[in-house]
């Protein structure tokens, strides 16, 4: 199955196997969904200092995991191809990027607007295959890219000024994810690498940030550290989810479901938070569905490949 994968085939999936994979893979995402809560119980911390601990409560679970499954030897590979470190340095910076501005905008009650940047991710990524690859746009992506261009204008009167979270969380992913594909490890070993290689930032953040007056150290309650030491944990559970599921689901399923998590966003921040969703900010969501559904439908046709159906990464 590993062979398939790796030539770029759909291997056969086993009933049963499918099941387990579905299960898996819907699990994943509906964590990554639920995550916005979870961040949301830190609405009075600062996210920098948030995301900080972020990584280092991720970089010591995975440290754990590597040594539980004695897997260290498969981060050597990294040291040895300055290439490949390269890859690894610049894919971290960028989840650091996007993590930091997902926390940022739902501690300071942007939800909708992160949901907006992963429903606008898969445009991202069809203008990276036309500028970085310079393939020719089919009509119905041209048509979508119109589309998302008309949802930014809308937006932006909207907001009074460019959805800048949005746009962020969109082109960090895109670049995330091609990035991604161009390092050969598994989501474990890539994501431990990626929290290595931002675990010394990381310290050095949360230690500066620690004298300051309404830091987590000067502030926090026993629960809110109990919710600090969960976040590696928030972190690598959905990891561990998707890779369960990646090897036994085909991706013309897994890769709809990403839409689960700015689904889930999207409610979240207008339902649950009451975030303002005014006819003309609802107009420019309506642009980027309709864009999604063209290329959907597109992808859809005989001897088409699914432009919704990337190969998913790690979400938020």
């Amino acid at each position: 199955m590993e062979a398939a994968l790796s030539a770029g085939v759909e291997p056969a999936f086993d009933a049963h196997e499918r099941r387990r994979g579905v299960v898996a893979g819907l699990s994943a995402y509906l964590v990554w969904g639920a995550l916005t809560a979870y961040w949301k119980l830190f609405r009075h911390f600062d996210a920098f200092e948030l995301v900080a601990w972020r990584i280092i409560g991720a970089a010591a679970l995975m440290a754990f995991v590597l040594t539980l499954t004695h897997r260290w030897e498969h981060l050597r590979p990294i040291l040895r191809d300055r290439g490949l470190l390269g890859r690894v340095m610049l894919s971290a910076a960028l989840l650091t990027v996007n993590w930091t501005t997902y926390v940022w905008a739902v501690v300071n009650g942007r939800v909708i607007e992160t949901a907006l940047g992963y429903f606008m991710a898969p445009l991202g990524t069809i203008a990276i295959g036309v500028l970085v690859f310079h393939e020719r746009l089919r009509r119905a992506q041209t048509i979508a890219i119109t589309l998302a261009f008309g949802a930014v204008l809308v937006l932006t009167v909207s907001y009074g000024t460019v959805p800048w979270i949005a746009l962020l969380l969109a082109g960090t992913w895109s670049v995330y994810g091609w990035l991604k594909k161009q390092v050969p490890l598994t989501p474990l070993e890539s994501m431990s690498a990626e929290s290595f290689v931002v675990l010394a930032p990381a310290i050095v953040a949360a230690t500066a940030l620690a004298g300051r007056a309404n830091s987590i150290s000067a502030t926090a309650d026993a629960g809110d550290w109990v919710l600090v030491a969960l976040t590696g944990v928030a972190t690598v559970v959905p990891l561990m989810l998707f890779a369960a599921a990646a090897p036994r689901v085909p991706l013309t399923v897994l890769g709809p479901m990403q839409y689960l998590v700015p689904t889930i966003n999207f409610l979240l921040g207008w339902v649950a938070y009451g975030e303002d969703l005014p006819p003309e900010r609802l107009i420019g969501f309506g642009l980027v569905w309709a864009g999604l559904a063209i290329m959907a439908a597109d992808s859809l046709r005989p001897g088409r490949g699914s432009a919704l159906s990337p190969r998913p990464t790690e979400m938020v």
